[in-house]
């Protein structure tokens, strides 16, 4: 259950745009803040039914998104070769390694 938060949450803050109000604020509500259904039914006055429904129908959209786009894919993929490149980076000079160092470090806040 913690793997899918966590995923759900990476995937909303990539595609939160691209879903609409209602999808945002119960997708917010509900992995953001813990709500549960219940309240975040009462809260928005509708069914425990229409939340999860509208819960599902968000979750299939990011990954929808996620499918044709990949931005999350890309985003671990190149933290993962930053890393990678971290550790080769020991075998440089010290003036070397702080110069690289500098541009990863650029090139992981790009986003």
């Amino acid at each position: 259950m913690l793997e899918k938060i966590l995923r759900v949450n990476a995937l909303y803050d990539f595609y939160q745009p691209l879903l609409t109000s209602k999808q945002q604020e119960y997708l917010n509500l509900y992995y953001l803040n813990d709500f549960s259904l219940g309240e975040i039914a009462e809260r928005c006055q509708v069914t425990r039914q229409a939340v999860y429904d509208n819960l599902k129908r968000a979750e299939g959209a990011l990954e929808a998104f996620e499918k044709k786009l990949g931005l999350l894919r890309k985003y671990q993929a190149r933290l993962s070769l930053i890393s990678e490149l971290r550790k080769q980076a020991g075998r440089l000079s010290v003036e070397e390694h702080q110069k690289l160092n500098s541009v990863l470090d650029k090139l992981e806040n790009l986003d």
